[in-house]
């Protein structure tokens, strides 16, 4: 589903990243680990076209990204990455159904469906009687919730996950935890998650450390 070939970044004459190979196939939930400032939050923004290698190739779903302008870039991000941060990032004047919906209608899909569809979502994710809440009367969990279905709306190939349970007391991260998981078996999606937790990163099907600009086992 994802596979990133020699991978490498620098910021002046700091070398962060100097080399990284990975492949993450579909429904795997991988974890990355390293001290602060080891180039996880990097890699996943590259890994998210959020940002460009100084070498180095990326593919999602077999497509590579180094050749598409930001119009295309931009397009495909939405349609095939999800993105959940550790501040959640919802539109407090919008309700959950439709912080959800968001990415959907921007793809120019039909509001109608993609309020169905984060309705859907919203379910599996427990929050059922939660659709016309805005942000402020939610729990922090309930937002990370909300976040974790928008990040699902466009079935992406890919969630990416930078310290989605950081800013959650240890009950909402644990159930936060358990959530991909769920979602892995019911809809067989794939996550790459940068953790400084340890429950989290265990949790994986394989948990990756970052060094020195490189991933050691």
């Amino acid at each position: 589903m994802v596979r990133v070939e020699n991978i490498r970044k620098s910021f002046q004459d700091l070398k962060v990243l100097k080399g990284i190979n990975l492949e993450v196939a579909e429904g795997e939930i991988i974890s990355i680990v390293g001290a602060s400032g080891a180039g996880k939050s990097t890699l996943l923004h590259i890994i998210g076209t959020l940002d460009r290698p100084d070498e180095g190739k990326v593919y999602i779903k077999g497509v590579s990204i180094a050749g598409m302008n930001e119009k295309k870039l931009s397009q495909f991000r939405n349609n095939s990455i999800g993105f959940v941060f550790q501040f959640h990032h919802l539109l407090p004047e919008f309700t959950a159904v439709e912080n959800v919906a968001i990415p959907s209608i921007i793809g120019k899909n039909n509001k109608r469906e993609a309020e169905k569809r984060a309705k859907d979502l919203l379910s599996l994710l427990g929050l059922s009687e939660r659709f016309d809440h805005k942000p402020s009367m939610l729990s922090g969990g309930e937002q990370q919730r909300v976040a974790v279905a928008r990040a699902l709306v466009n079935k992406p190939a890919v969630v990416l996950a930078d310290e989605p349970s950081g800013n959650l007391d240890s009950s909402s991260a644990y159930e936060l935890h358990k959530l991909f998981f769920q979602l892995r078996k019911e809809l067989k999606q794939t996550f790459i998650i940068v953790t400084h937790n340890q429950e989290l990163a265990d949790m994986a099907d394989r948990k990756l450390s970052i060094r020195d600009g490189v991933i050691v086992l």
